[in-house]
């Protein structure tokens, strides 16, 4: 196992900001990153985050939320909503995806996490969603929550937040395990499904739940 150095990671991390380095160069001062948790879950609502951080701001191992073990991400959830200048996570609920579909929904949620920042940003930077937030100009990245510090950030907000609440879920519906598949389609899931019928929580346009809700 390769053992971690802080000056390695600190290169790295400089290295994600270079899309507000480009930002702030073109006269941009808060730049907002954000990302998305749980879109391609069968449950629950979907988790959209925004963040501004103060510039170049070091955070220990930094990085995309899918990359991160449990316990680093909730240990720089902490520093994120401690450094940031602003923050908002919002969800989008069960009815809203079924009756939009999980796109327009998310897209949806992008602007309203944006609108919801205590301090407006005057660029937005987002994860392969190209969002119209209207004056605000915006650049959406392809692999952004990995290529960007502030949209990373805003996959660790998502993600610890939507964590938790499938935490509550699975206390509430403990048939289907979602504190360990947090929604998504395991064998299990579906399996309980199959014995249990959905929750009031199942995404009931999303497939299989509803093929299997047909039968």
């Amino acid at each position: 196992m390769k053992k971690f150095s802080v000056e390695a990671d600190k290169l790295r991390v400089e290295n994600l900001y270079r899309f507000e380095t480009q930002a702030r160069a073109e006269r941009h001062k808060l730049i907002a990153g954000v990302d998305e948790a749980g879109r391609g879950s069968l449950v629950g609502c979907v988790v959209v985050a925004a963040v501004i951080l103060p510039e170049n701001i070091y955070l220990e191992r930094l990085d995309d939320s899918k990359k991160l073990s449990a316990k680093v991400r909730e240990n720089l959830y902490d520093k994120i909503i401690s450094a940031a200048i602003s923050y908002k996570a919002v969800c989008v609920e069960v009815d809203e995806i079924d009756e939009l579909n999980i796109y327009q929904a998310t897209l949806a949620g992008m602007k309203r996490a944006v609108a919801g920042l205590d301090v407006a940003p005057d660029f937005v930077l987002t994860d392969a969603m190209k969002v119209d937030f209207g004056e605000i100009p915006s650049q959406a990245i392809v692999h952004g929550d990995a290529l960007s510090a502030t949209i990373a950030a805003a996959s660790i907000i998502a993600k610890v937040t939507r964590d938790r609440l499938a935490d509550d879920w699975a206390k509430i519906f403990p048939q289907y395990g979602f504190e360990h598949n947090r929604g998504y389609g395991t064998k299990a899931h579906l399996d309980a499904i199959k014995n249990f019928g959905a929750t009031p929580i199942h995404r009931r346009t999303f497939e299989p739940v509803k093929s299997l809700l047909a039968k």
